[in-house]
């Protein structure tokens, strides 16, 4: 961020216009004992040089997230980024494109949506995508509402115990102030959806049954076993994927599910400590005047040259509010084509090929951790790049151990299941070498 010095008239007319008296009153939301007493000692009469040389001594301090070996996941990755993406989202044309409400003159940004949707169907399989979502969270969300939208006589929803429980909160957000009707399905002890409890628990009422692919704890379901029983019952699969794991696992489309989303961050976007991310939603045929957000087209003018239009337009924005599939169905774009361009350039094959080194890294990291140290796998069950250990130590004190050391390490899970104490989540991506996760372990062996 650019140091922009103000005098204290400035700061004042500021803090007026904005209508408080003091800057503390601006940070009162901040505890007090993290606070950092009396500012920052620094001399008085500095130059701007020498201000921001101060400030990136202080800065060096810090304990380096960039440049950590990175073990994490939960829905984040690590994954390569080729140059090319960063140079092509930066040019004007892109990065200060918008929602595209004339598409006479926005053929560019429409060909690039219409292009992202190709290349999402293609990956997973299915017949229409839209030009985005918000992010994943919001997109198996959207979904299952689509799916109740297209059920009008049925009003229960099946949600799998294995959905991120990020979705899991959005979900129950919209359902607190919806009256949706939700109930979930536990994991059985090899941590996949429980399939007898959940035949047990659909009926004649049930619109949706909504799982992921991977899950939340990186083990691989019988997705085409979910989609079959919910399908006998009458209702809709809805399945939340990991693109990345589509170059070597089934495809929705494959195994039937009649909505797939997913989040997007892993194709072509960095981690970013959170945002923005990238919703990707897809569904089939059938379902396509029932799905949130806009669909581009392509078409010819009249004189048969090629063009791009909007061809579905079911936000809030371009209809009565009350006939709109969704009001905050916000289009990622730049993001959205980060994802097009690094599919791109990955193709076919590269795909292919990323993804195989996902699954053969993560399945050699887990098994020398199993067999080298006392930590040990949770469950024994398939797992694509992603996998849950079971920690000697409170998995705090793991990851705490391990950032000092420069590794971050994966994710605790009493984060998000206060009772999963001593549990963590690993993932592993292309960009780890044979160097860096031999080293994990090594520290591994040295706790507990």
């Amino acid at each position: 961020m650019a140091y922009v010095p103000h005098t204290d008239s400035q700061i004042a007319e500021m803090l007026k216009a904005i209508g408080v008296e003091h800057f503390d009153d601006l940070i009162a939301s901040i505890p007090e004992e993290v606070r950092l007493e009396g500012g920052l000692r620094m001399a008085d009469g500095l130059s701007e040089f020498d201000v921001t040389r101060a400030m990136e001594s202080i800065g060096a301090a810090n304990r380096d997230a960039v440049n950590a070996v990175n073990f994490l996941g939960g829905g984040s990755y690590d994954h390569f980024i080729p140059s090319a993406v960063g140079a092509i989202l930066s040019r004007s044309e892109w990065y200060t494109a918008y929602t595209p409400y004339q598409p006479e003159v926005s053929q560019g940004t429409l060909q690039a949506i219409y292009e992202y949707q190709s290349v999402i169907c293609d990956i997973t399989g299915m017949d229409v995508s839209n030009a985005s979502v918000y992010d994943g969270p919001t997109g198996a969300t959207e979904a299952i509402l689509l799916a109740l939208r297209s059920q009008k006589k049925r009003e229960k929803v099946l949600v799998s115990e294995g959905l991120h429980p990020h979705a899991l909160k959005v979900l129950t957000t919209y359902g607190k102030t919806s009256g949706l009707d939700i109930s979930t399905i536990p994991l059985g002890a090899d941590g996949r959806t429980d399939l007898d409890a959940l035949k047990a628990a659909l009926s004649d009422e049930t619109a949706v049954v909504s799982f992921a692919q991977p899950n939340f704890y990186g083990v691989l379901e019988d997705a085409e076993a979910i989609t079959n029983i919910a399908h006998e019952a009458g209702a809709l699969a809805a399945v939340s994927v990991y693109p990345v794991s589509l170059g070597i696992v089934a495809p929705p489309g494959q195994y039937g599910a009649d909505i797939a989303t997913g989040e997007g961050q892993s194709l072509g976007n960095r981690m970013s400590f959170g945002g923005p991310y990238l919703g990707i939603f897809t569904a089939t045929q059938k379902l396509i005047r029932q799905m949130p957000g806009r669909i581009a087209g392509e078409t010819v003018d009249k004189e048969g040259k090629r063009g791009y239009v909007l061809t579905l337009q079911t936000r809030e924005q371009h209809i009565r509010r009350g006939k709109a599939t969704s009001n905050i169905c916000t289009n990622e774009g730049l993001n959205a084509l980060a994802a097009l361009v690094h599919l791109a350039m990955l193709g076919k094959q590269g795909f292919k090929q990323v993804s195989q080194l996902c699954y053969d890294k993560a399945h050699y990291l887990h098994d020398r951790i199993v067999k080298e140290t006392s930590f040990k796998s949770s469950f024994d069950a398939p797992f694509f790049n992603e996998f849950t250990l079971e920690t000697p130590v409170p998995a705090k004190q793991v990851v705490d151990t391990l950032a000092d050391q420069g590794i971050l390490g994966g994710i605790r899970l009493d984060r998000f299941y206060p009772e999963m104490t001593n549990r963590m989540l690993v993932a592993v991506t292309e960009k780890r070498t044979r160097e860096e996760m031999d080293a994990f372990v090594e520290a591994l062996k040295k706790i507990g």
